[in-house]
């Protein structure tokens, strides 16, 4: 009922009271590039998977200093393994951006900006530092191993030199 009158690709609530904002997808997140949660949902009780979360934050084309913190903490707070709820699905992730050029181009390019950020926060220890250091090399390692579609292929040989991504239009609240 709520999506037959809302609508069913997104939904937008701002509280001008408390300043809460709630930013809805059903079936797929359609920013930058598109992610696909239909037949994903139940891989965790509460929210989408550690996975999806990631590509959620490494989908942004600009990144903002909010999706660089939250990335650090994401990958501080959970290993990267296999698809237990509690860890981060490099397999998945390796796969799916080997079918798109264009999202993988902007995944490892904020992987890179993640990486090259730990420096800035005075809050992480070495210790820290390292552990996300080392989860991004592993998923990156990950990423490089998984084939390439003929697709992905073509479209890396255009680079970005032509756009690889879709504008994101600033939604009227």
């Amino acid at each position: 009922m709520i999506t037959a009158l809302s609508g069913s690709q997104r939904m937008i609530w701002d509280n001008k009271s408390n300043g809460m904002h709630v930013d809805m997808f059903f079936d797929k997140l359609e920013m930058n590039h598109n992610i696909t949660f239909q037949d994903r949902l139940g891989l965790d009780k509460t929210t989408i998977s550690l996975a999806d979360m990631l590509l959620e934050k490494m989908q942004i084309v600009r990144i903002n200093e909010k999706g660089i913190v939250d990335t650090i903490m994401l990958l501080r707070e959970h290993e990267i393994d296999g698809n237990t709820p509690e860890t981060i699905d490099a397999e998945y992730i390796a796969k799916l951006l080997s079918n798109d050029w264009g999202f993988y181009y902007t995944f490892t390019t904020n992987l890179k900006k993640v990486q090259d950020s730990l420096a800035r926060y005075p809050e992480l220890t070495e210790e820290d530092r390292s552990d996300v250091t080392r989860k991004i090399q592993d998923l990156s390692a990950r990423m490089e191993k998984v084939p390439k579609t003929i697709a992905w292929k073509l479209r890396a040989s255009v680079g970005p030199k032509t756009k690889w991504y879709k504008e994101v239009e600033d939604v009227s609240r």
